[in-house]
């Protein structure tokens, strides 16, 4: 068994991500939070034999020891001895880590009010999102149940899709947000990477969308944050890098009969 010594010398250690290669799927809110912390760490996505580590992961052989649990999927990290799984816990436990919560004495419990914003923009930004293309089963292709996507699409863009918007706008409108473009506590915390990022594959699925709204001049604050931490300096730098997966067959995909206006 792994002491508590040895886990608690692990913050010293790199991150070690787990992730497919090729999109940017629920890995990549990890990446950003550890991106904009400039933390060190590996990506199995840039990695030769990454499928390979993933699997090892999934199927069993990852980890074996008497203090982790098997994994179901994921994004991983490991972190020293720790390995955890599962995108909002791993942000709850790199918040503290990277420094992208507030002040636990001036917020008390504002980490998990942080991490109730994250799964917020993950439920209905994200999750509800990936329900478009694959509304039925995620064991059948798009094209299987592409009727049933467009009917789940017409109503996501219509009434889910402003409202997750409308509700970050109050969230942002609030006092408890500050003066700037963040959030909670008038700093940036990996709730605003979260949404950035599920803003930013929103208005590559559904673009036509996220244009109208813009025009209409809807949910201005939230859009303001898309760009306020589109241009945070490792971020912008990151985005303009190779390390950044393109959107591809992942949770943001484009079709062009999903394209609707909404």
């Amino acid at each position: 068994m792994a002491s508590a010594a040895a886990t608690k010398q692990s913050k010293d250690v790199p991150y070690h991500l787990v992730y497919w290669p090729g999109l940017p799927g629920r890995g990549e809110h990890i990446r950003l939070a550890l991106e904009e912390a400039g933390a060190s760490y590996t990506d199995t996505a840039h990695t030769e034999g990454c499928i390979a580590d993933v699997l090892a992961f999934i199927q069993g052989s990852q980890p074996s020891d008497d203090i982790n649990t098997p994994l179901c999927a994921p994004p991983i990290l490991r972190h020293g001895d720790l390995i955890l799984n599962q995108t909002p816990n791993i942000l709850l436990y790199l918040g503290a880590q990277l420094n992208l919560v507030p002040d636990a004495d001036q917020y008390p419990g504002g980490q998990y009010r942080v991490n109730g914003l994250a799964l917020t923009a993950l439920d209905g930004l994200s999750n509800e999102v990936h329900d478009c293309h694959h509304p039925i089963s995620v064991g059948l292709y798009y094209e299987d149940q592409k009727v049933e996507g467009l009917r789940r699409t017409e109503d996501y863009v219509k009434t889910r899709l402003p409202k997750f918007l409308g509700y970050f706008e109050r969230v942002l409108e609030s006092k408890v947000s500050g003066d700037g473009p963040w959030l909670y506590a008038g700093q940036l915390t990996y709730a605003d990477l979260v949404l950035f990022q599920c803003v930013d594959g929103v208005k590559f699925m559904f673009p036509k969308a996220v244009a109208k709204l813009q025009r209409e001049g809807k949910f201005p604050r939230v859009f303001a944050l898309h760009a306020a931490v589109k241009e945070r300096p490792r971020i912008k730098a990151y985005l303009e890098s190779p390390r950044r997966q393109q959107y591809s067959n992942g949770i943001y995909r484009y079709y062009e009969e999903l394209d609707l206006e909404g």
